[in-house]
């Protein structure tokens, strides 16, 4: 997997959230905040303990919206598939 795959599924994952419902604020901070800490990944590969929280965080992320946002979570998904070929 490719630098340049991880940022087009960032891109996808921008475009899902803007399509979110107005009153799901939490799911978009928390998605914001995801965001966040992939881009810094992408600056800082090798920042151990930032890929460890990354990783981390990811599954609770695709937990929470399995259920009501099916294409955040195959983006999710996705992104989790993306970074472990990246060894991250």
């Amino acid at each position: 997997m490719s630098r340049k795959e991880l940022h087009e599924l960032l891109d996808a994952l921008r475009v899902a959230l803007h399509e979110f419902e107005v009153g799901d604020q939490q799911a978009r901070t928390r998605l914001d905040s995801l965001i966040a800490a992939l881009e810094r990944q992408i600056q800082t590969p090798n920042d151990t303990a930032a890929s460890a929280r990354l990783i981390a965080n990811l599954p609770n992320a695709i937990e929470q919206f399995e259920s009501k946002h099916p294409r955040l979570t195959a983006i999710l998904n996705d992104l989790m598939v993306t970074l472990s070929g990246m060894g991250i």
